[in-house]
């Protein structure tokens, strides 16, 4: 199976659940402690041996890519690894799907990876990387099991069977009512998708919210490409949400030695 050697990173959203902050600092410089959003997801992406990566940018953004022009100057292995970097814009918020097909001339003709800044996983191994491995030429999505009242939130999968980690999928559906809901398994942003996603998402109609759906167009391939769910290790904090990013900081500071007491004075009400 072809190797997958490009990650396309969205990150022209407007973040508008942290207005007024976002209005000036791009929601993935949003920091955890000393590093944002996005840094995390590039470190994930790095651990999992890309080659490419492709931020799929928008007017306002300009500080991500000041950041990686600091960030690489500092990793002098990044080139010559034969690592690359590389911006493009996305002119209007379209939608997931939209931003993807930004990317369309940038990632050519190969499978590639998408990461979500926003999905911020937590654990030792690179969620990402766990999926580029399985990668068999069927479209992938990263899922975890949500609450009933919160499906539609998330693109749902329909399952069919599921084995070991993997949910192959009869259907999937963006942000469902829970009644109409198939499942509780809910798509979180980590993709891997063959190239030929690119030929849907130019003739897609805008689905739900007027957007470009990634779903939609996951959802038209599944006769010829499948798609499976990918139930990866570890904890995932939605920090496109105050009360994600909240969590995500605490969580990262209960584990740092030189946090701990800081953390624990302030649980139990000392001054």
């Amino acid at each position: 199976m072809e190797k997958i050697r490009k990650i396309v990173f969205p990150v022209g959203g407007l973040g508008t659940r942290f207005h007024p902050l976002t209005k000036v600092i791009p929601k993935e410089m949003l920091g955890l402690l000393d590093k944002p959003l996005i840094h995390y997801a590039f470190e994930e992406a790095l651990a999992a041996g890309v080659e490419e990566f492709v931020f799929v940018t928008r007017h306002g953004k300009n500080s991500i890519e000041d950041y990686f022009d600091y960030v690489i100057d500092n990793l002098p292995e990044f080139y010559t690894n034969k690592r690359g970097i590389c911006y493009v814009r996305q002119t209007k918020p379209l939608g997931l799907g939209h931003a993807v097909l930004c990317a369309k001339n940038v990632v050519n003709n190969e499978p590639f990876a998408v990461m979500s800044a926003d999905d911020f996983i937590c654990h030792h191994r690179s969620c990402i990387g766990d999926m580029m491995a399985s990668y068999n030429g069927k479209n992938m999505a990263a899922v975890i099991e949500v609450q009933r009242e919160d499906v539609s939130k998330y693109g749902i999968i329909d399952v069919d069977y599921e084995q070991d980690n993997f949910i192959i999928a009869k259907s999937v559906c963006e942000k469902p009512s829970i009644t109409d809901a198939k499942s509780n398994y809910g798509i979180v942003g980590r993709y891997v998708l063959s190239h030929e996603i690119f030929d849907v998402l130019s003739d897609l109609e805008p689905g739900i919210n007027g957007e470009i759906q990634l779903t939609d167009a996951m959802m038209q391939m599944i006769p010829t490409h499948g798609l499976v769910g990918f139930k990866f290790e570890g904890e995932r904090f939605d920090c496109g949400s105050k009360e994600g990013i909240l969590s995500a900081i605490l969580h990262i500071s209960s584990h740092n030695p030189e946090l701990q007491p800081i953390i624990k004075k302030f649980m139990s009400g000392e001054k």
